[in-house]
């Protein structure tokens, strides 16, 4: 059975759409602008596994767009949707970007992107990833009627994107593939 037998239904054509539950909303509505933030999300990391990488990362980009569907799925169903397995996904993806991050020197300044494709693309994710996590903040602040299941559901997804933004940075910095990475020159530097 196909979830998805037309793509053209001419049904959002006076501004609006629908969600997962039936509601209609406003295609400015923020839970709108966060699905389309977690869509693009997986969008840019379908890109970043076109690129030269690890066959592990690899795999683990491919988890986290199977993630970033469930997220698009609970927002849809606005917090109604269960992902069962959130809280052990979050743990993992923190242990991951911890065993990554032990792997590197440390900062002394803020990175800049751009050491090759691969990192800019990296960086790329993440700042999408980012944004993602802001508009999804934003649609819990903006409900209004949330029952304690839903919210549960909702900040779920704002932290599982905490955690893949801190991710991305670390393989960004992995895939730099440089011992000297560009850093902002900033109010503490010697240079």
């Amino acid at each position: 059975m196909s979830r998805i037998n037309r793509v053209t239904t001419q049904t959002g054509d006076a501004g609006t759409t629908a969600l997962g539950t039936g509601r209609r909303v406003s295609k400015t509505d923020p839970i709108i602008t966060a699905l389309g933030s977690v869509d693009e999300l997986s969008s840019v990391v379908g890109i970043l596994k076109q690129h030269k990488i690890s066959p592990q990362l690899n795999n683990q980009l491919a988890e986290v767009q199977q993630v970033l569907f469930d997220l698009g799925a609970i927002l849809a169903m606005e917090g109604q949707y269960q992902v069962a397995s959130m809280v052990e996904r979050i743990d993992a993806l923190k242990a991951a970007t911890e065993a990554s991050n032990a792997t590197l020197p440390p900062l002394r300044e803020f990175v800049i992107p751009g050491t090759n494709p691969t990192n800019a693309q990296c960086h790329l994710c993440r700042t999408v990833c980012r944004r993602a996590e802001s508009n999804v903040w934003g649609v819990i602040e903006a409900a209004t009627d949330l029952n304690t299941d839903s919210d549960s559901a909702l900040k779920h997804a704002g932290r599982y994107l905490n955690r893949l933004s801190d991710f991305l940075f670390v393989q960004a910095r992995i895939l730099a593939d440089s011992t000297e990475e560009a850093q902002w020159r900033g109010p503490n530097s010697p240079n």
